[in-house]
Protein backbone atom coordinates (compact mmCIF):
# COMPACT_ATOMS: atom_id res chain seq x y z
CA UNK A 1 0.00 0.00 0.00
CA UNK A 2 2.59 2.42 0.78
CA UNK A 3 4.34 2.24 -2.71
CA UNK A 4 0.91 3.05 -3.87
CA UNK A 5 0.88 6.25 -1.90
CA UNK A 6 4.35 7.87 -3.72
CA UNK A 7 2.93 7.67 -7.25
CA UNK A 8 2.32 11.01 -8.87
CA UNK A 9 -1.38 11.66 -9.94
CA UNK A 10 -0.92 11.38 -13.38
CA UNK A 11 0.36 8.12 -12.75
CA UNK A 12 -2.04 6.94 -10.53
CA UNK A 13 -4.92 7.39 -13.13
CA UNK A 14 -3.17 5.77 -15.92
CA UNK A 15 -2.81 2.55 -13.94
CA UNK A 16 -6.39 2.99 -12.58
CA UNK A 17 -7.47 3.78 -16.43
CA UNK A 18 -5.49 0.31 -17.61
CA UNK A 19 -6.55 -1.91 -14.34
CA UNK A 20 -3.68 -2.02 -13.04
CA UNK A 21 -4.20 -0.58 -10.18
CA UNK A 22 -8.15 -0.34 -8.63
CA UNK A 23 -9.80 3.03 -6.95
CA UNK A 24 -10.52 0.59 -4.23
CA UNK A 25 -6.62 -0.15 -3.44
CA UNK A 26 -5.85 3.19 -4.15
CA UNK A 27 -8.56 4.74 -1.56
CA UNK A 28 -7.48 2.09 0.88
CA UNK A 29 -4.19 2.99 0.84
CA UNK A 30 -5.06 6.21 1.58
CA UNK A 31 -7.73 5.36 4.11
CA UNK A 32 -4.64 3.91 6.21
CA UNK A 33 -2.42 6.84 6.19
CA UNK A 34 -5.44 8.95 7.34
CA UNK A 35 -6.12 6.39 10.21
CA UNK A 36 -2.35 6.58 10.94
CA UNK A 37 -1.75 10.40 10.43
CA UNK A 38 -5.11 11.67 11.70
CA UNK A 39 -4.81 11.89 15.29
CA UNK A 40 -1.39 13.65 15.50
CA UNK A 41 -2.48 16.18 12.49
CA UNK A 42 -6.39 17.03 12.72
CA UNK A 43 -6.64 17.71 9.25
CA UNK A 44 -10.15 15.96 8.80
CA UNK A 45 -12.96 17.66 9.57
CA UNK A 46 -15.33 14.56 8.18
CA UNK A 47 -13.82 11.30 7.26
CA UNK A 48 -16.13 8.07 6.84
CA UNK A 49 -13.53 5.42 5.25
CA UNK A 50 -16.55 3.20 4.75
CA UNK A 51 -18.29 6.04 2.51
CA UNK A 52 -14.88 6.43 0.96
CA UNK A 53 -14.92 3.25 -0.29
CA UNK A 54 -18.28 2.90 -1.67
CA UNK A 55 -17.94 5.60 -3.58
CA UNK A 56 -14.44 3.76 -4.98
CA UNK A 57 -16.01 0.49 -5.39
CA UNK A 58 -18.78 2.44 -7.36
CA UNK A 59 -16.29 3.84 -9.30
CA UNK A 60 -14.62 -0.11 -9.80
CA UNK A 61 -18.22 -0.42 -11.36
CA UNK A 62 -18.48 1.69 -13.75
CA UNK A 63 -14.80 1.48 -15.10
CA UNK A 64 -16.08 1.79 -18.79
CA UNK A 65 -18.08 5.31 -18.30
CA UNK A 66 -17.17 8.32 -20.22
CA UNK A 67 -15.67 11.59 -18.45
CA UNK A 68 -13.90 10.04 -15.91
CA UNK A 69 -10.50 11.07 -16.44
CA UNK A 70 -9.55 11.12 -12.76
CA UNK A 71 -11.59 8.03 -12.16
CA UNK A 72 -10.48 6.57 -8.41
CA UNK A 73 -8.35 9.50 -7.46
CA UNK A 74 -8.96 10.40 -4.03
CA UNK A 75 -9.83 14.33 -3.06
CA UNK A 76 -10.01 16.29 -0.15
CA UNK A 77 -12.54 19.46 0.13
CA UNK A 78 -12.48 21.77 2.07
CA UNK A 79 -15.22 21.87 4.51
CA UNK A 80 -17.00 25.25 3.08
CA UNK A 81 -17.63 23.26 0.23
CA UNK A 82 -21.31 21.68 0.34
CA UNK A 83 -21.15 18.41 0.09
CA UNK A 84 -24.55 16.54 0.05
CA UNK A 85 -23.39 13.03 2.11
CA UNK A 86 -21.32 14.82 4.29
CA UNK A 87 -21.64 17.65 6.81
CA UNK A 88 -20.29 21.08 6.13
CA UNK A 89 -20.25 23.33 9.39
CA UNK A 90 -18.04 25.96 7.65
CA UNK A 91 -15.72 26.36 10.92
CA UNK A 92 -18.61 27.39 12.61
CA UNK A 93 -20.73 26.18 15.80
CA UNK A 94 -23.66 28.55 13.90
CA UNK A 95 -23.71 25.18 11.43
CA UNK A 96 -22.45 22.20 13.57
CA UNK A 97 -25.43 20.24 11.90
CA UNK A 98 -25.88 21.68 8.62
CA UNK A 99 -26.30 18.97 5.95
CA UNK A 100 -26.77 21.03 2.28
CA UNK A 101 -28.43 19.34 -0.11
CA UNK A 102 -26.65 19.37 -2.89
CA UNK A 103 -22.63 19.70 -3.59
CA UNK A 104 -20.90 23.11 -4.35
CA UNK A 105 -19.90 23.27 -8.19
CA UNK A 106 -16.67 22.03 -7.94
CA UNK A 107 -17.31 18.96 -5.56
CA UNK A 108 -19.88 17.92 -7.98
CA UNK A 109 -16.81 18.66 -11.08
CA UNK A 110 -14.70 15.96 -8.75
CA UNK A 111 -17.32 13.65 -9.04
CA UNK A 112 -17.98 14.00 -12.12
CA UNK A 113 -14.30 13.34 -13.57
CA UNK A 114 -14.80 9.99 -11.35
CA UNK A 115 -12.61 11.59 -8.10
CA UNK A 116 -13.12 9.77 -4.82
CA UNK A 117 -14.43 12.04 -1.88
CA UNK A 118 -12.27 10.98 1.32
CA UNK A 119 -13.80 13.47 3.55
CA UNK A 120 -14.15 17.33 4.45
CA UNK A 121 -10.93 19.13 5.33
CA UNK A 122 -10.58 21.52 8.01
CA UNK A 123 -11.49 24.92 7.56
CA UNK A 124 -10.66 28.67 10.18
CA UNK A 125 -14.12 29.83 10.95
CA UNK A 126 -16.21 31.18 7.83
CA UNK A 127 -12.14 31.12 6.32
CA UNK A 128 -11.23 33.68 8.04
CA UNK A 129 -8.77 34.17 11.51
CA UNK A 130 -10.28 32.30 14.24
CA UNK A 131 -7.79 29.15 13.85
CA UNK A 132 -9.18 24.83 13.71
CA UNK A 133 -7.57 22.23 15.31
CA UNK A 134 -5.15 21.57 12.19
CA UNK A 135 -1.37 20.84 13.29
CA UNK A 136 1.26 21.51 10.89
CA UNK A 137 2.81 17.69 9.79
CA UNK A 138 6.47 19.57 9.10
CA UNK A 139 6.55 20.86 13.20
CA UNK A 140 7.75 18.43 15.69
CA UNK A 141 4.88 17.44 18.20
CA UNK A 142 6.91 19.20 20.85
CA UNK A 143 6.97 22.16 19.04
CA UNK A 144 3.69 22.69 17.05
CA UNK A 145 3.67 25.21 14.38
CA UNK A 146 0.40 27.11 12.51
CA UNK A 147 -0.49 24.94 9.12
CA UNK A 148 -1.60 28.38 8.01
CA UNK A 149 -4.98 29.19 7.31
CA UNK A 150 -7.82 29.47 6.25
CA UNK A 151 -7.45 26.07 4.23
CA UNK A 152 -5.90 24.74 6.83
CA UNK A 153 -6.50 21.08 6.79
CA UNK A 154 -6.61 20.87 3.08
CA UNK A 155 -2.81 22.13 3.01
CA UNK A 156 -1.59 19.97 5.69
CA UNK A 157 -3.31 16.78 4.56
CA UNK A 158 -1.20 16.52 1.52
CA UNK A 159 1.79 17.70 3.54
CA UNK A 160 1.10 14.41 5.60
CA UNK A 161 0.36 12.79 2.33
CA UNK A 162 -3.17 11.99 3.81
CA UNK A 163 -4.55 12.56 -0.28
CA UNK A 164 -2.66 13.36 -3.01
CA UNK A 165 -4.57 16.35 -3.57
CA UNK A 166 -6.94 18.57 -2.01
CA UNK A 167 -9.35 21.87 -2.72
CA UNK A 168 -8.74 25.20 -0.93
CA UNK A 169 -10.48 28.49 -1.63
CA UNK A 170 -8.50 31.81 -1.16
CA UNK A 171 -9.66 35.03 0.11
CA UNK A 172 -6.46 36.59 1.26
CA UNK A 173 -3.77 34.24 0.94
CA UNK A 174 -5.52 31.05 2.05
CA UNK A 175 -4.07 28.62 -0.63
CA UNK A 176 -0.81 30.29 -0.90
CA UNK A 177 0.91 30.75 3.00
CA UNK A 178 -0.75 27.21 4.30
CA UNK A 179 1.09 25.92 1.06
CA UNK A 180 4.59 27.70 1.85
CA UNK A 181 3.89 26.28 5.65
CA UNK A 182 3.32 22.73 4.70
CA UNK A 183 6.29 22.48 2.27
CA UNK A 184 3.27 21.52 -0.46
CA UNK A 185 2.46 22.84 -4.24
CA UNK A 186 -0.63 25.52 -3.43
CA UNK A 187 -2.51 27.33 -6.79
CA UNK A 188 -4.93 29.67 -6.59
CA UNK A 189 -5.94 29.98 -10.41
CA UNK A 190 -7.30 33.15 -11.69
CA UNK A 191 -10.30 34.29 -10.14
CA UNK A 192 -13.31 33.25 -11.81
CA UNK A 193 -11.94 30.02 -13.20
CA UNK A 194 -13.72 28.00 -10.73
CA UNK A 195 -17.21 28.59 -10.04
CA UNK A 196 -18.00 29.19 -6.35
CA UNK A 197 -21.80 27.87 -6.87
CA UNK A 198 -22.12 26.37 -3.10
CA UNK A 199 -18.88 27.35 -1.65
CA UNK A 200 -19.76 29.45 1.14
CA UNK A 201 -19.22 33.21 0.23
CA UNK A 202 -16.93 35.07 2.14
CA UNK A 203 -16.07 38.34 -0.40
CA UNK A 204 -17.05 37.17 -3.89
CA UNK A 205 -14.97 39.43 -6.00
CA UNK A 206 -11.79 38.31 -4.03
CA UNK A 207 -13.02 34.33 -3.22
CA UNK A 208 -11.35 31.64 -5.53
CA UNK A 209 -10.93 28.14 -5.31
CA UNK A 210 -7.81 26.73 -6.14
CA UNK A 211 -5.81 23.29 -4.91
CA UNK A 212 -2.98 21.68 -2.78
CA UNK A 213 -0.54 19.13 -4.29
CA UNK A 214 2.90 17.40 -4.25
CA UNK A 215 3.91 18.31 -7.22
CA UNK A 216 2.88 21.35 -10.12
CA UNK A 217 2.23 18.35 -12.30
CA UNK A 218 0.13 16.79 -10.11
CA UNK A 219 -2.01 19.93 -9.38
CA UNK A 220 -1.88 21.43 -12.95
CA UNK A 221 -3.48 17.66 -14.40
CA UNK A 222 -6.28 17.73 -11.70
CA UNK A 223 -7.13 21.20 -12.18
CA UNK A 224 -6.53 21.14 -16.07
CA UNK A 225 -9.56 18.30 -15.62
CA UNK A 226 -11.72 19.65 -13.33
CA UNK A 227 -11.54 22.89 -15.48
CA UNK A 228 -12.05 21.07 -19.25
CA UNK A 229 -8.54 23.34 -19.64
CA UNK A 230 -5.56 21.98 -21.03
CA UNK A 231 -2.90 23.10 -18.04
CA UNK A 232 -0.12 20.42 -18.56
CA UNK A 233 3.66 22.08 -17.56
CA UNK A 234 5.46 22.58 -20.47
CA UNK A 235 9.36 22.97 -20.59
CA UNK A 236 10.21 26.56 -20.30
CA UNK A 237 13.44 27.42 -21.59
CA UNK A 238 13.56 31.65 -22.15
CA UNK A 239 11.44 32.90 -19.65
CA UNK A 240 11.74 36.46 -18.86
CA UNK A 241 11.51 36.53 -14.75
CA UNK A 242 10.79 39.02 -12.74
CA UNK A 243 11.88 39.63 -8.93
CA UNK A 244 8.95 41.13 -7.07
CA UNK A 245 9.59 42.08 -3.76
CA UNK A 246 6.59 44.03 -3.28
CA UNK A 247 5.99 46.82 -1.07
CA UNK A 248 6.46 45.40 2.33
CA UNK A 249 9.92 43.16 1.55
CA UNK A 250 10.70 44.83 5.03
CA UNK A 251 8.93 42.35 6.73
CA UNK A 252 10.30 39.19 4.85
CA UNK A 253 12.59 37.21 7.13
CA UNK A 254 16.09 36.33 6.15
CA UNK A 255 15.08 32.82 5.50
CA UNK A 256 12.15 34.32 2.86
CA UNK A 257 15.48 36.58 0.96
CA UNK A 258 17.59 33.76 0.63
CA UNK A 259 14.86 31.33 -0.88
CA UNK A 260 13.95 34.06 -2.94
CA UNK A 261 17.20 35.02 -4.31
CA UNK A 262 17.90 31.21 -4.76
CA UNK A 263 14.59 30.64 -6.82
CA UNK A 264 16.13 33.47 -9.25
CA UNK A 265 19.78 32.05 -9.67
CA UNK A 266 17.66 28.91 -10.66
CA UNK A 267 15.95 30.45 -12.68
CA UNK A 268 18.77 31.54 -14.85
CA UNK A 269 20.07 27.95 -15.07
CA UNK A 270 17.86 27.15 -17.21
CA UNK A 271 18.11 29.96 -19.16
CA UNK A 272 15.76 32.35 -17.97
CA UNK A 273 16.09 36.28 -18.36
CA UNK A 274 15.81 37.07 -14.47
CA UNK A 275 15.34 41.05 -13.61
CA UNK A 276 14.54 43.18 -10.84
CA UNK A 277 10.98 44.35 -11.03
CA UNK A 278 9.20 47.51 -9.06
CA UNK A 279 5.29 47.54 -8.79
CA UNK A 280 3.70 50.19 -10.39
CA UNK A 281 2.83 52.92 -7.93
CA UNK A 282 -0.90 52.40 -8.70
CA UNK A 283 -0.09 48.60 -6.30
CA UNK A 284 1.03 50.56 -3.45
CA UNK A 285 -2.26 50.58 -1.62
CA UNK A 286 -3.56 47.28 -2.66
CA UNK A 287 -3.15 45.73 0.62
CA UNK A 288 -5.29 48.03 2.03
CA UNK A 289 -7.83 48.05 -0.63
CA UNK A 290 -7.84 44.27 -0.54
CA UNK A 291 -8.60 44.75 3.59
CA UNK A 292 -11.43 46.59 2.73
CA UNK A 293 -13.36 45.04 0.13
CA UNK A 294 -13.21 41.68 1.59
CA UNK A 295 -14.57 42.96 5.07
CA UNK A 296 -17.55 45.31 3.17
CA UNK A 297 -18.87 42.11 1.66
CA UNK A 298 -17.59 39.84 4.40
CA UNK A 299 -20.25 42.31 6.90
CA UNK A 300 -23.19 42.20 3.95
CA UNK A 301 -22.67 38.36 2.69
CA UNK A 302 -23.07 37.45 7.10
CA UNK A 303 -25.87 39.83 7.81
CA UNK A 304 -28.48 37.31 8.23
CA UNK A 305 -25.67 35.15 11.03
CA UNK A 306 -25.18 38.19 12.39
CA UNK A 307 -28.74 39.21 12.81
CA UNK A 308 -29.40 35.86 14.51
CA UNK A 309 -26.26 34.05 15.84
CA UNK A 310 -23.88 36.80 16.40
CA UNK A 311 -22.91 35.47 20.32
CA UNK A 312 -21.87 32.19 18.42
CA UNK A 313 -18.92 34.68 16.34
CA UNK A 314 -15.59 34.83 17.34
CA UNK A 315 -13.55 37.42 18.62
CA UNK A 316 -11.95 38.09 14.95
CA UNK A 317 -14.59 37.47 12.96
CA UNK A 318 -16.93 40.20 14.69
CA UNK A 319 -14.35 42.50 14.39
CA UNK A 320 -14.34 41.48 10.68
CA UNK A 321 -17.89 42.16 9.98
CA UNK A 322 -17.66 45.41 12.41
CA UNK A 323 -14.74 47.05 10.10
CA UNK A 324 -16.93 46.10 7.00
CA UNK A 325 -20.12 47.54 7.94
CA UNK A 326 -18.36 51.05 9.10
CA UNK A 327 -16.81 50.93 5.44
CA UNK A 328 -19.46 52.89 3.09
CA UNK A 329 -20.56 52.12 -0.18
CA UNK A 330 -17.93 54.71 -1.66
CA UNK A 331 -14.99 53.37 0.38
CA UNK A 332 -15.85 50.07 -1.08
CA UNK A 333 -16.15 51.58 -4.79
CA UNK A 334 -13.04 53.41 -4.10
CA UNK A 335 -10.78 50.15 -3.91
CA UNK A 336 -12.23 48.49 -6.20
CA UNK A 337 -11.95 51.68 -8.45
CA UNK A 338 -7.71 51.30 -7.14
CA UNK A 339 -7.73 47.74 -7.84
CA UNK A 340 -8.98 48.32 -11.55
CA UNK A 341 -6.31 51.07 -12.30
CA UNK A 342 -3.87 48.54 -10.40
CA UNK A 343 -4.99 45.34 -12.92
CA UNK A 344 -4.39 47.74 -16.07
CA UNK A 345 -0.73 49.03 -14.76
CA UNK A 346 0.39 45.32 -14.20
CA UNK A 347 -0.69 43.85 -17.57
CA UNK A 348 1.55 46.42 -18.73
CA UNK A 349 4.16 44.72 -16.54
CA UNK A 350 3.46 41.27 -18.09
CA UNK A 351 4.80 42.91 -21.52
CA UNK A 352 8.27 42.83 -20.28
CA UNK A 353 8.35 40.16 -18.47
CA UNK A 354 6.54 36.33 -18.77
CA UNK A 355 6.50 36.16 -14.96
CA UNK A 356 7.23 37.04 -11.39
CA UNK A 357 8.65 35.43 -8.54
CA UNK A 358 7.57 37.04 -4.88
CA UNK A 359 7.90 36.11 -1.68
CA UNK A 360 4.79 33.47 -0.11
CA UNK A 361 5.21 34.29 3.24
CA UNK A 362 7.17 36.22 5.68
CA UNK A 363 9.43 33.42 6.24
CA UNK A 364 8.27 29.79 8.34
CA UNK A 365 5.46 28.92 9.73
CA UNK A 366 4.75 30.88 13.21
CA UNK A 367 4.95 29.26 16.22
CA UNK A 368 2.15 27.77 18.30
CA UNK A 369 -1.43 27.34 17.00
CA UNK A 370 -2.91 30.62 18.48
CA UNK A 371 -3.16 32.21 15.24
CA UNK A 372 -2.28 31.55 11.09
CA UNK A 373 -0.03 33.85 9.89
CA UNK A 374 0.30 37.14 8.18
CA UNK A 375 -0.77 36.75 4.12
CA UNK A 376 0.36 40.48 4.10
CA UNK A 377 2.88 38.93 0.89
CA UNK A 378 -0.76 37.50 -0.69
CA UNK A 379 -3.48 40.12 -0.79
CA UNK A 380 -2.66 41.75 -3.46
CA UNK A 381 -2.38 39.05 -5.83
CA UNK A 382 -6.10 38.09 -4.54
CA UNK A 383 -6.87 41.51 -5.74
CA UNK A 384 -5.87 41.68 -8.93
CA UNK A 385 -7.22 38.02 -9.38
CA UNK A 386 -3.88 36.96 -11.36
CA UNK A 387 -2.92 32.93 -11.53
CA UNK A 388 -0.72 32.14 -8.51
CA UNK A 389 1.78 29.47 -7.66
CA UNK A 390 3.46 28.70 -4.38
CA UNK A 391 6.76 26.55 -5.02
CA UNK A 392 8.49 25.20 -2.46
CA UNK A 393 11.96 26.19 -2.60
CA UNK A 394 14.07 25.27 0.82
CA UNK A 395 14.07 25.35 4.49
CA UNK A 396 14.50 27.73 7.35
CA UNK A 397 16.73 27.85 10.30
CA UNK A 398 14.38 25.73 11.79
CA UNK A 399 14.00 23.26 9.33
CA UNK A 400 10.51 24.03 8.27
CA UNK A 401 9.50 25.30 4.10
CA UNK A 402 9.64 27.85 2.58
CA UNK A 403 9.49 28.99 -0.62
CA UNK A 404 8.09 31.17 -3.88
CA UNK A 405 5.22 32.38 -5.32
CA UNK A 406 5.26 31.86 -9.15
CA UNK A 407 2.23 34.57 -10.25
CA UNK A 408 1.44 35.15 -13.88
CA UNK A 409 -0.66 37.44 -16.12
CA UNK A 410 -5.03 37.17 -15.36
CA UNK A 411 -5.92 34.09 -17.58
CA UNK A 412 -2.36 32.81 -18.35
CA UNK A 413 -2.65 29.91 -15.86
CA UNK A 414 -1.14 27.42 -18.34
CA UNK A 415 2.30 29.53 -18.80
CA UNK A 416 2.08 30.15 -14.99
CA UNK A 417 1.92 26.65 -13.59
CA UNK A 418 4.45 26.17 -16.60
CA UNK A 419 7.20 28.51 -15.25
CA UNK A 420 7.01 27.05 -11.41
CA UNK A 421 7.02 23.73 -12.84
CA UNK A 422 10.34 24.46 -14.30
CA UNK A 423 11.45 26.25 -11.03
CA UNK A 424 10.49 23.13 -9.45
CA UNK A 425 12.41 20.73 -11.62
CA UNK A 426 15.26 23.02 -11.09
CA UNK A 427 15.25 22.44 -7.83
CA UNK A 428 14.83 19.00 -8.05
Amino acid sequence: MSSILKLPVRTLASRISQGVLTAEAVTLAYIEQIESCEPSFKAWQFFDADLALQSARAMDRHSHSSNTLLRGIPVGVKDLMDTADMPTPYGSPIYAVHRPKFDAACVAACRDTGMVLLGKTVTTEFATFQPGVTCNPRAPANAPRTPGGSSSGSAAAVAANMVPLALGTQTAGSIIRPAAYGGVVGYKPTHGTVPLAGVNPLSPSLDTVGAFARSVDDVAFVMGALTRTNLDPQPQSALRVGICHTVHWALASGDARRVLEHSARQFEKFGAHVQDLVLPASCDGLTQAQIQIMAYEAAAAFAPERQQSAAKFSPAFAQLLALGQSLSGADFAAAQSMAIVARLALEAVFKSVDVLIAPSAEGEAPAGLGATGNPIFNRLWTLLGNPCVHVPAGTGEHGMPVGVTVIGPRWADALTLSAAHTLEFSLS
